[in-house]
């Protein structure tokens, strides 16, 4: 039951089964600890899993790697790395694969390039464990975010077995964000081919083509997907209030409070005093991930962050969860929007969270 509440995000639904846990004196073991703290960690409440891993008697290796992983994911490199540290001076559990999968990742998403590096190295050095598919996806990750695109590649071409989509697609995303499209084309068409039903290599490329003007390729690409049949995944976001999960899509109206909610989009516009300019990225070639034919405005998470700002009260946070990665208007919109309103909102996107709190993100747009 947490495992579901914390797919959907449904934070009220996981505290209250915590709830019936501890009142019913339900044994709570490492496996359901490290379930809890999971769940609050992936519903944007790190401080309240922090609580329930400092509570704990007898710690496990999953419990602390849980914990780091939550650091990892809300972009807070360097609390991991202390949590790391800690591990290895007070405990006899000693860290595992999974522990350095998790503080790559840490480092990676809050651009630790050297402590990335150090861990890479540290790992084999003083435990023994050989970097595998996850770590070196995390390297080159952590490296192609930093803009170090040719170590990045060095990085692949020197792995002792065959990068797999995990990590080439990390690659080419850290292409997209530099805007190199020579390297993006080189390693693109090979992501293509390893995994020909995922629709958003095709449109990352393609949006790569369209910044460049070579619209023959964007059409080539378009051509591709068409001929085999892929078909761009609907992007949603979610929001649970009262107990109950309310799903958006861009532009959708059948919410029983659609009125309202695209009258609370308008007020949005408020956002454009405080320097807001829409940002269309590849929304104008129409191979932007989220749905095109509904203007920036009416985007999945926009639509959700209306309907928490109309049934929450004044101070309260708001919490949403989305299939896909923030588009770059989304993500500045948003930034505003906890100013204009005064408001924490949390966004769990497909790779990690984002804190909005008076007009910065915690990811420091580094995402």
């Amino acid at each position: 039951m947490l495992s579901a509440c914390t797919g959907l995000g449904a934070l009220e639904q996981g505290e209250w089964i915590y709830d019936y846990i501890r009142s019913s004196a339900i044994e709570v073991d490492p496996k359901l600890a490290t379930t809890i703290m999971d769940m609050y960690c992936k519903c944007g409440r790190l401080d309240k899993a922090f609580e329930v891993f400092n509570g704990l008697s007898s710690k496990g290796v999953s419990s602390w790697n849980c914990m780091i992983g939550g650091f990892a994911m809300h972009g807070k490199g360097k609390a991991a790395i202390e949590l790391l540290k800690k591990m290895e001076a007070e405990t006899m559990v000693t860290p595992d694969y999974v522990t350095f999968v998790n503080v790559l990742g840490a480092c990676a998403h809050s651009g630790l390039v050297e402590e990335g590096r150090y861990y890479f190295s540290y790992m084999t050095e003083v435990y023994g464990i050989g970097p595998g598919m996850e770590h070196y996806g995390c390297l080159v990750d952590l490296l192609g975010r930093a803009g170090m695109l040719e170590e990045a590649r060095e990085v692949i071409n020197e792995m002792p077995f065959r990068p797999d989509v995990g990590v080439l697609g990390a690659f080419l995303g850290a292409c997209r964000i530099h805007g190199n499209i020579d390297m993006a084309e080189e390693i693109g068409r090979q992501v293509i081919e390893l995994e020909p039903s995922n629709s958003g290599r095709y449109v990352l490329l393609a949006n790569l083509y369209a910044k460049a003007g070579r619209w023959e390729d964007v059409a080539n690409i378009r051509k591709l997907m068409n001929d085999r049949g892929v078909k761009k995944v609907a992007g949603f976001s979610m929001i649970e209030l009262e107990g109950t999960v309310s799903e958006f899509i861009a532009g959708g109206r059948t919410h029983p409070q659609a009125t309202e909610i695209y009258a609370k989009l308008e007020e949005f516009g408020r956002i454009k005093d405080l320097g807001y300019v829409p940002d269309p990225d590849g929304i104008l070639y129409g191979i932007c991930e989220e749905e095109t034919e509904n203007p920036l405005h009416y985007h999945s998470e926009k639509l959700a962050i209306a309907f928490g700002l109309l049934k929450t009260k004044p101070g309260e946070t708001i919490r949403i969860t989305k299939n896909l990665r923030v588009c770059k208007d989304c993500h500045q919109a948003s930034k505003l929007i906890s100013t204009v309103y005064d408001r924490e909102i949390i966004v769990r996107d497909r790779n990690r969270f984002h804190h909005f709190k008076g007009g910065v993100c915690s990811c420091n747009d580094y995402w």
